[in-house]
């Protein structure tokens, strides 16, 4: 942060955002963020109430995010084109902000969170939507999606795919494919009880 920066919440929630994608979600603490910026811990108090709301301001601000980067790119996009816009820049995001990514897959409890939360949980469902699924499969659908994404971000960042072919690319394209053809051909209640 700029000396001349004043001190507010949402400069300290910009510097723990910095600081999550550089080390990491568990590395962001009050005392951490105000050796960062230069000051005593207790004037990061003035301003937050600990490192978890530090965290959760973290979360929140990802996810706002995450909602404006994905309200631009399924602008005007349906069925797989959007499914491809959704599931990319996820995974880009995840990719460019992974410290900022992890603060959107902890529980929070920050009260602000809800609202860019579920500006991406509407997104999300828009785009299943598109494939024309009941409503009451709608939260399935996006539950699986939301668990593939997650999964493979989390695996490729680990080095899980480090010492195997084909590249991983490869691997997500075929991903993006499975989705699309699972939404595409979503089971019925008949398939689900057998």
């Amino acid at each position: 942060m700029d000396a001349r920066t004043p001190l507010t919440a949402e400069s300290l929630t910009e510097t723990a955002a910095g600081l999550a994608d550089e080390l990491g979600l568990d590395q962001v603490t009050v005392s951490e963020v105000a050796r960062r910026v230069g000051v005593k811990p207790a004037s990061v108090y003035f301003h937050l109430r600990g490192t978890d709301d530090l965290r959760g301001r973290v979360s929140t601000l990802a996810l706002a995010e995450l909602a404006d980067r994905l309200g631009l790119a399924l602008a005007g996009r349906a069925g797989r084109d959007a499914l491809g816009a959704l599931v990319d820049t996820i995974r880009t995001y995840a990719n460019d902000h992974p410290g900022r990514w992890e603060a959107t897959q902890v529980r929070i409890t920050a009260p602000d969170a809800g609202a860019p939360g579920g500006r991406v949980a509407a997104l999300m469902l828009a785009v299943v939507r598109g494939y024309d699924l009941p409503e009451a499969e709608l939260t399935h659908a996006v539950r699986l999606i939301g668990s593939t994404i997650n999964g493979f971000v989390r695996l490729h960042v680990n080095g899980g795919f480090d010492r195997s072919e084909p590249d991983p690319e490869a691997s997500w394209l075929r991903m993006t494919q499975a989705l699309d053809s699972a939404l595409t051909h979503w089971p019925t209640d008949e398939d689900t009880t057998r």
